[in-house]
């Protein structure tokens, strides 16, 4: 057993809504928290948690090799587009050596920061030239590997990569995301989860799926993945991230890309679309009585020019908002809790759009439903996993600020202590598995252009 006792803690209120407690004593079994107990006095063997403890951040949405490219796709002007085809050149360069390496040292950065547990969007399945490696799963352990290594919560999402646009093959850049069928992706994919199952402990690393686009994937083989794929797994999709896939969709399909889910049953509550960034009003409420969940990358979408996405409007309509790093421009659950909000008061001219309960629903719970590995909910509570971060709230950007208005004050920055499972992994941004995250990227990087 572990106990924590915490100066300041963020604890689940009777009607659920998170509310700040002072002298709260947890006590924890197995990873999992048993007690609660506000007003509280430390007593002998607790660990002393001094500051605002809130629950632990949960990444809805990241590609760990996109970390290559942060700071280094400025020169010039261009778009997503542009930007795609340097993301394509760092993935030619990955070998499952070179990426669990720089896989472990994302992973380290994003528990630094507060996230403990993250959705892998991974594609990166083969060498090349498209062979399989010697080794079954070969890039899908070197993840898992590194997610144990960094002791952040792993949720695989095996991805379908078909086709390189609607009509389209895949062109020689996008060869190795792809198999040779929908078929040979199923079987792989249970291989897969047989392999996960067998190697890593289910609350640590487990598998799930998902359909890289609609431009990646055909409407015949969208039916097959609706009739057959496992129903006990979560799925992902890129939807509607750009209005070039939406024009093309509605040239070959006569439908936008969420309607198309929607035509073959894909939009349920276990989906999970990633953007939404370019929707129209029937697409808003087609995800939002499906109950699907909406997972916004605003840093992300900001660095890529691709627009601001109808967050509020589909919270309203029915769907859960998530929060992700997407390709790691930034990796901090503060900034992306603030730049949602900033977002909508950009497009709207409104303040107050999100409220900051809301804005740590989304980058806890909402999260959480991306996910196949239990994370915290937006409040501490019994039966909760012990995953948490500390916020300093006397740094110079906090100091003054409500605890449950951190979200427009705080940084990674002011992340002091991070706990998952109960264990201490982080403390003032040194690992305390692999010490320093940033000569670990350091490191990693020297082996990729």
């Amino acid at each position: 057993m572990s106990t924590f006792w915490c100066e300041t803690a963020i604890i689940a209120a009777e009607n659920g809504a998170p509310q700040a407690a002072s002298g709260v004593r947890l006590e924890t079994e197995n990873g999992r928290i048993t007690s609660v107990t506000p007003g509280a006095t430390p007593q002998p063997g607790d660990t002393k948690l001094e500051g605002i403890t809130f629950p632990a951040a949960a990444n809805a949405h990241s590609h760990a090799f996109h970390r290559v490219l942060r700071g280094r796709t400025h020169e010039g002007r261009g778009d997503f587009w542009v930007w795609r085809e340097q993301m394509y050149t760092s993935a030619s360069e990955l070998t499952p050596e070179k990426y669990e390496k720089l896989a472990t040292a994302v992973f380290a950065e994003m528990v630094i920061t507060g996230f403990s547990s993250v959705a892998e969007f991974h594609y990166v399945h083969h060498q090349p030239d498209g062979a399989p490696y010697a080794e079954a799963h070969a890039m899908e352990l070197a993840l898992a590997r590194a997610a144990m290594a960094a002791g952040i919560r792993l949720t695989l999402l095996d991805t379908l990569y078909l086709a390189g646009g609607i009509g389209s093959p895949l062109s020689p850049e996008q060869t190795r995301f792809g198999d040779a069928d929908v078929h040979a992706w199923l079987k792989r994919i249970a291989s897969l989860r047989t392999a996960i199952e067998a190697t890593f402990p289910a609350d640590r690393v487990s598998v799930g799926a998902a359909l890289h686009s609609v431009r990646a994937v055909p409407e015949e083989d969208l039916k097959v993945v609706a009739a057959q794929l496992p129903t006990d797994i979560p799925l992902h999709i890129h939807l509607s991230e750009q209005p070039a896939e939406n024009q093309a969709c509605l040239e070959a399909y006569g439908t936008t890309p969420a309607r198309l889910l929607e035509r073959h049953g894909l939009l349920t509550r276990r989906l999970s679309a990633v953007h939404s960034t370019h929707l129209t009003p029937e697409d808003i409420t087609s995800l939002g009585q499906a109950g699907t969940t909406v997972v916004m990358c605003p840093t992300t979408e900001a660095d890529l020019a691709d627009g601001i996405g109808p967050a509020r409007e589909l919270s309203d309509a029915g769907a859960t908002i998530a929060l992700g790093t997407d390709q790691h421009a930034v990796i901090d659950p503060w900034v992306e809790m603030r730049a949602l909000e900033h977002g909508e008061r950009l497009g709207s001219g409104q303040r107050g759009r999100f409220t900051p309960r809301e804005l740590l629903q989304a980058a806890t719970m909402g999260a959480a439903r991306s996910m196949a590995t239990p994370v915290p909910g937006p409040g501490i509570g019994v039966g909760s996993v012990c995953d948490l971060m500390v916020v300093d709230p006397a740094s110079t950007r906090t100091a003054g600020s409500r605890p449950l208005q951190m979200a427009f004050s705080a940084t990674a920055s002011d992340v002091t202590e991070v706990i998952i499972g109960g264990e201490l992994l982080a403390s003032r941004g040194v690992h305390a598995r692999l010490g320093e995250p940033g000569r670990l990227l350091t490191e990693a990087l020297k082996e990729l252009s």
